[in-house]
């Protein structure tokens, strides 16, 4: 007697009269169960000697649950009962009240709710919110649909079997999901009911894609052995269903918890026995049954024989639908086709569902194969993976490697729920009823395909510089992208660091998809774009016009402005403003965007004369309204010469103060009074506009500036002094004689 194992299906072989035992595929943990209990033992392991409890058990897995509580998990039937500490949301979920509540506890809540309970949740609110009369086909005692409807704020509507929603009444709109673990034949029946009750129904595909191919897989092997063991936990609903469906293909069925319930009497020499078990079984479980049947090799054949044949035990099949959600899709029964089952409708009742309808139905049943590339939406994002409901009864999982992050994203960065996005298919995982997505290699073959549309056709496109690297910079165009350091711009560029960040303009100069080489030129563009503008200045522009400019040189004598797409021109220093500039960097500084006119264009040269100063207000205008003949103001030496001084009263208007006006005494060097720089008072004396000329006097401020002399008292009579013996004549001629020699020397 041996074991083999063949295609994940495991085989006893004995003799002629021996028993024959095959494992059913897709049976024990699906995708959510796993990832319940994955989330525990994390939980166990981050929060060592914190209260942890599960609010109900975990799943539907006595064995299972009594291991979580050696990792100090325990089990809790209400959030009253949990005063501190962390409490773990079970794979079946909880309606959002109950979220609330214990949030509002303070309690560290971990969400371990399958993520196609969640959808269930999210479709049954949406619906709500639409205005649909929900209806959740499912057990009305089992958690997950307490949780679904929970999401409808308690008002959707329980019903279990088709006669239950023929009961109901009608209605404008019914919107329809169903537990998970539901029958697709239960589930169609009660949609055919409702059809005629209201005017629009709409359906979810609620059932889990894992559970229907365990289904699926268990009824094709009960079809073909005489026994099956169905081995789970007696409050799971999922695995009551699978010993139902197996009883009702013919086997002998037989529900147990452990190897230990199993029994010899169950067995006829030559039996053909099949195994399957529930989403919520663990693989030693289901092990240890196959391990027992090797201990019925002592039996004798005799008390094989005589052993009572038990069709059905009393542990098998009790009639409750099962739980878990998993895949969503908006399968709706089209419209269409729901309005003309209306129609049909008699006063009697509604028809039978007509075969078009469930035809349709059926196809919305979508499986994605590998290397697909599909559309879907997202249902969760977590730090470690994105699911993304990609189908009918296909949903998917994106790990965190295939999303495509970048730097210190994190996947709540780039996606949320609700998002629809395009995915590549890694793999399917028929075990699980879960298919492997990956985001980044979905947008890598898009960004493929479009680089090869823009390269065949010239175009150019964007990108944003991520790194500079060794001879160039790399860029993201979907992939990876270099732009060679001559190919940066139309001129040497000494700092390519500075371009990390910027998003440039490129055009592909290279493209092997088979090497995975891209390389792209921004200088390819800026020449095209510099011809092209150069045509249009030399071609449009006129003496006179004003452009918009950008400084990108300075010199000595002047600035070159960049007046588009690289195309510049010379603003002399001279041509700068209407007062004398010293240099060009005390008017502008580089990248200054300024406004300028332009004053020639030479074809033949390709030269441009700019200037700055004829787009500013000329303060020559209204001159005689500023400034009138007998002002006296204030004004800054801007420079000296020979002759006086020039001195500026505002940017663009200078007067002369001439050597003459400096001062009240006769002066022989300019530099002697003033100095370029100095601040001082002049009186204006003449003001010419037509010539642009203002004559400024520095000694008429002065003496306008000096206190009047004293008024002059009349002298009291004194008394005649004693003669000096002078007389007047006398004194008159030494005045005389003084007054000549001060002409002379005039």
């Amino acid at each position: 007697m041996f074991f083999v194992a063949v295609g994940g299906q495991y085989y006893w072989q004995e003799g002629k009269d021996g028993l024959n035992v095959e494992l059913a595929d897709n049976a024990g943990f699906c995708f959510g169960v796993k990832r319940a209990i994955e989330t525990a033992v994390k939980t166990a392991e981050e929060n060592k000697g914190v209260p942890i409890h599960t609010l109900g058990p975990l799943i539907h897995s006595p064995q299972t649950v009594a291991r979580l509580s050696e990792l100090g998990i325990q089990v809790a039937d209400r959030i009253e009962d949990i005063d501190s500490g962390v409490v773990i949301i079970r794979s079946h979920g909880v309606p959002p009240q109950t979220m609330e509540r214990a949030q509002g506890k303070g309690l560290q809540v971990v969400d371990a709710t399958c993520p196609f309970v969640v959808r269930a949740m999210t479709w049954a609110a949406q619906l709500r919110e639409d205005g649909y009369q929900v209806v959740i086909v499912g057990d009305r005692e089992h958690p997950e649909v307490i949780a679904i409807l929970g999401a409808t704020d308690n008002t959707g509507i329980l019903v279990g079997t088709p006669e239950e929603a023929a009961a109901l009444p009608a209605c404008e709109a019914y919107g329809v999901v169903a537990q998970k673990t539901q029958s697709l034949s239960n589930v169609r029946a009660c949609i055919a009911e409702l059809v005629g009750e209201a005017r629009e129904v709409k359906c979810y595909d609620t059932i889990c894609t894992a559970t229907a191919r365990r289904q699926q897989a268990a009824r094709d092997l009960a079809s073909r052995v005489d026994v099956m063991l169905v081995v789970g936990g007696r409050n799971s609903a999922n695995t009551t269903r699978l010993a139902q469906i197996c009883q009702e293909s013919g086997a002998r069925t037989y529900h147990i918890e452990t190897a230990d319930e199993i029994e010899p009497r169950w067995f006829r020499p030559g039996d053909k026995v099949g195994v399957t078990a529930g989403a919520s079984t663990p693989n030693w479980l289901i092990e240890e049954v196959v391990q027992r049947m090797t201990e019925f090799d002592g039996m004798q054949e005799q008390e094989v024989k005589n052993a009572q044949a038990t069709t059905v035990t009393e542990e098998a099949v009790e009639n409750t639908p099962a739980v878990e959600a998993d895949a969503v899709q908006d399968t709706a029964i089209a419209a269409e086709n729901l309005a003309a089952s209306a129609e049909k409708t008699d006063a009697n009742g509604p028809e039978e569902f007509d075969a078009p309808t469930m035809a349709q139905y059926d196809e919305t049943f979508i499986t994605p194969s590998q290397g697909d590339i599909v559309r879907g939406k997202v249902v969760q994002v977590s730090s470690d993976e994105v699911l993304v409901h990609v189908g009918g009864k296909s949903e998917g999982r994106i790990p965190r490697h295939e999303l495509g992050l970048k730097g210190d994203q994190e996947p709540a960065d780039i996606l949320a729920v609700g998002d629809e996005i395009d995915v590549y298919v890694v793999r399917t995982d028929d075990s699980e009823g879960s298919v492997v997505l990956s985001k980044r290699r979905a947008d890598q073959i898009r960004a493929w395909k479009e680089l090869e549309e823009i390269y065949e056709k010239g175009e150019t496109l964007e990108a944003t510089v991520t790194e500079r690297v060794k001879g160039g910079l790399l860029v993201d165009v979907g992939v990876r992208g270099f732009v060679p350091a001559s190919h940066v711009a139309r001129n040497y560029v000494e700092d390519l660091d500075s371009y990390v960040g910027k998003t440039l303009r490129l055009k592909i100069i290279e493209l092997d998809r088979q090497r995975n080489n891209v390389v792209l030129s921004h200088r390819e563009v800026l020449e095209e774009e510099y011809q092209k503008q150069k045509e249009i200045i030399f071609n449009t522009y006129q003496p006179g016009d004003i452009v918009d400019g950008v400084v990108r040189r300075l010199t000595d004598f002047g600035a070159f402005v960049d007046i588009g797409s690289g195309v510049e021109g010379l603003l002399h220093v001279s041509e700068m403003a209407y007062s004398r500039v010293n240099h060009p960097s005390d008017v502008l500084s580089e990248n200054q965007e300024i406004k300028v006119m332009i004053l020639n264009l030479d074809k033949e040269t390709e030269r441009i004369s700019l200037g700055l100063k004829q787009t500013l207000p000329d303060p020559w205008d209204n001159i005689g309204s500023k400034y009138h003949e007998g002002d006296i103001v204030q004004g800054e030496v801007t420079r000296t010469v020979d002759f006086g001084a020039f001195v500026k009263l505002e940017d663009g208007v200078e007067g002369l103060v001439h050597i003459s006006q400096l001062a009240d005494h006769h002066v022989a060097n300019t530099e002697d009074v003033v100095t370029a720089g100095q601040q001082v008072k002049v009186k204006i004396i003449s003001i010419d506009e037509e010539a642009r000329r203002i004559g400024l006097s520095m000694k008429e401020a002065k003496r306008e500036a000096k206190p009047k002399p004293e008024p002059v008292q009349e002298a009291q009579p004194q008394e005649e002094p004693e003669s000096s013996g002078i007389t007047i004549g006398e004194l008159v001629g030494d005045l005389g004689a003084l007054l000549k020699g001060r002409d002379e020397d005039e």
